[in-house]
């Protein structure tokens, strides 16, 4: 076998089909991104809607649960202390 032989002989693209086919694909990823960015934004505008339209915001609900795990962890605390007699 010569070493300057050429292994891919024959081997030829139709450049208006590969060009055609690049084109076609820069388009459909284009209108793929635009579809999913008007999706995105309108979940988003559902969503604040929807937060809005709450009669407790977000914020204050989590605010609340806090507390109440702050007092459960307290509580528990004093009760663990109480059994052991721990003078932590």
């Amino acid at each position: 076998m010569a070493t300057n032989q050429r292994v891919f002989s024959g081997f030829q693209v139709n450049r208006a089909v590969l060009t055609g086919g690049a084109l076609l694909t820069a388009i459909g990823t284009v209108l793929s991104a635009a579809g999913a960015t008007m999706v995105c934004v309108a979940l988003v505008t559902a969503g604040r809607s929807w937060v809005r339209g709450l009669e407790t915001q977000p914020t204050a609900l989590a605010q609340r649960a806090l507390r109440e795990a702050r007092v459960a962890s307290t509580a528990g605390w004093e009760a663990w202390r109480a059994e052991h007699g721990s003078p932590n």
